[in-house]
């Protein structure tokens, strides 16, 4: 009762996580075995069904569980050390640092140069987008970030610049998936509705430098918070 308490604060795919991690680590499956289905361990946790399903997938990601669609979910045979998970799990925060330093290059220039050729009309399609972001935070989590993701590509299009815009688009696959999980799951994700509002104004009024420093200040917040993850033992 103690630990399904627990799993209930906080972000709680996380916790479920962890949970069948350390099961896991227990030996309480063998390898091979097949675990309780998601209603059995949904109801053993304490959470819902899809919070069971997504733990499950994140570990079959880092190869501690095997999916078999049509039989059930079952400890990997040969089952990665736990160090080795970790690895993985670093890798995939130090990678979104990485991601995050390249879209901090593209969006600072990208809102340097749109300041200098931002039409009147396009303030109005910035509005919109931003509009569109603001009405779908604390919603459908992918529906935001899609929402989010548009302002920012429209930015960069406006920035007049076919290379930058070019670059932006090939990364954002990475950073929707990315982005999507932490709207999902991180509890400390930093509101920065106010930075976007900011970058609005200072294209509206063209001042190049009010641009750079509501950018840095939206993508900075966040890579504070990554920074945090990748250096977390």
């Amino acid at each position: 009762m103690a630990e399904t308490a627990r799993l209930r604060q906080g972000p709680v795919v996380p916790r479920v996580e962890s949970a069948l991690r350390a099961m896991l680590a227990e030996r309480r499956w063998r390898p091979g075995e097949r675990l309780p289905n998601e209603v059995a361990l949904a109801a053993e946790l304490g959470v819902g069904r899809s919070s069971v399903r997504e733990a499950v997938r994140l570990l079959a990601h880092d190869g501690l569980l095997e999916v078999r669609h049509g039989s059930g979910t079952y400890a990997a045979r040969t089952p990665a050390p736990d160090a080795e998970g970790g690895i993985r799990r670093l890798l995939r925060r130090a990678r979104l640092r990485e991601v995050y330093e390249v879209r901090r290059a593209l969006e600072v220039e990208a809102a340097r140069l749109a300041a200098g050729r931002v039409r009147p009309e396009d303030i109005g399609r910035l509005r919109d987008d931003l509009t569109r972001r603001q009405e779908r935070a604390g919603g459908d989590p992918a529906a935001f970030v899609d929402a989010d993701l548009a302002f920012h590509r429209t930015v960069v299009e406006l920035s007049g610049n076919a290379v930058l815009l070019g670059l932006f688009t090939s990364v954002l696959p990475v950073l929707r998936e990315a982005l999507v999980g932490m709207v999902r799951y991180e509890a400390a994700l930093p509101d920065v509705s106010d930075a976007h509002a900011g970058l609005l104004d200072a294209l509206a009024r063209g001042d190049a430098d009010a641009a750079i420093a509501a950018t840095v200040s939206h993508l900075g917040a966040v890579m504070e918070l990554i920074e945090k993850e990748v250096a977390a033992p």
